[in-house]
This record gives structure tokens, sequence and C-alpha cells, in this order.
């Protein structure tokens, strides 16, 4: 019998996974739906980086106009601060820098705002290019938790992966002996709220729609 990929049953392997961090910048606080708990977990997910040793990409959009990330979100380790026009975080910037830096690139864990925009049409050019992409439930949010509900669904259906940032750090983890486990245990110590991440999906938020 043929080899399944194990990457597009939704594993992942650090060397070969970028995180990317979409316009989460301060102008949009008092419009997007729990905005704070979006920022603890690009916070969550930055310190994990480091565990892992995995590069983070963080987009700006306009910040001319809307300014730049939120100072509430440590920036000094990412790999590449950029700023962007097009919706999709994945402009040719973003492209040669991943060439460059994870050569062997097969996922992206993507979190950030908004999910209906800017989020959906990052997730569609990553897959139009065969990267599997892995949408954190408790770390995306939009104005309308009605859009945001929907560009999940519509998401998860299109073959995107749709988890929580625990599910994604415990499949990075692997084994109980990995050095980063008791790190990654803490940063896991609280559950995500279950009002906001993701329990509204039509199916299990990990796993990929079926239909």
């Amino acid at each position: 019998m043929p080899c399944r990929n194990i990457f597009k049953l939704g594993a992942l392997e650090a060397k070969r996974t970028a995180f990317l961090l979409c316009d989460i910048q301060e102008t949009f606080r008092p419009h997007i739906k729990h905005f704070g708990e979006v920022v603890k977990v690009a916070n969550k997910m930055m310190e994990a980086a480091k565990h892992f040793q995995i590069p983070v990409y963080i987009s700006e959009q306009y910040p001319k106009g809307l300014g730049h990330t939120t100072k509430d979100i440590k920036t000094e380790c990412a790999a590449l601060v950029y700023e962007k026009t097009t919706f999709s975080m994945y402009t040719p910037e973003l492209q040669e820098r991943l060439k460059k830096d994870v050569p062997e690139l097969n996922a992206v864990v993507l979190f950030g705002i908004e999910a209906h925009v800017c989020i959906e049409q990052t997730v569609i050019d990553l897959m139009d290019r065969d990267i599997v992409v892995h949408l954190l439930a408790d770390g995306v949010s939009s104005r309308s938790l009605m859009d945001r509900g929907l560009a999940l669904q519509r998401l998860q259906r299109i073959g995107c992966f749709v988890g929580t940032s625990e599910n994604i750090l415990f499949k990075l983890l692997k084994d109980k002996n990995h050095p980063a486990f008791k790190p990654i245990s803490k940063l896991n110590a609280n559950p995500t709220p279950d009002e906001f991440g993701g329990s509204k999906l039509k199916s299990d938020s990990d796993e990929r729609c079926s239909d």
C-alpha cells in the first residue's frame, strides 16, 4: 500500500514549520472581538517558537495609516516584521524569506486578524502552493463573530486544519521526553476559553471537515 503523507493528515515537524502572525495592530483593538485573547495566544506562540526554534513572521497592514503591531506582543525575536497592502500575508517578500529560512517548509501555523479577510486570503494563497495550514481557532478573530465563525467553517471545508494553540504545541512536542516539554506544558496551563476557541464549529475543531 502507498505511504500516506503524514503532514497532510495534520502532523507537524518543527524544522519544516513556520508561524505567521497576521496584523494584530493596536488600532484594531476597539473593533475586534476577543482582541485580548488573540494577543495572549500570539504571545504564547512567540514564546513557544523560541523553544522549538521555529521562525515567526509578522505582517502589518498599511502601518503608515493603521499603526504597528500592538506593543502587548513581544516581537523582538521575530524573523521578519514586514508591511503589506495586500490582504494576504503571502507576499513576494515573505515568500523569499521562507525559501531562505525554511527551505523544507511543509506547514504554516497561522493566527491573527481578521479571520474572514486577511487570514482567509492567506490560507487560500498558502494552500494553492501546497503548503499545509494549521489555523488557531483561539488565535484568530474578526469585528463580527458571525464573520469569524463562518470563516473558520469555510477554511475547514477546504482542507485547512482548525485547532487550538494547545493542540498545535503538543503536536510539535510529540513526546513527553522532548526537551521543551516543561516550558510548553506551562504555557498550556490554562485551557482555551470555551466561548471563544472554536466550539461553535460544526465538527471537531482539531479535524478537517470530511464533507
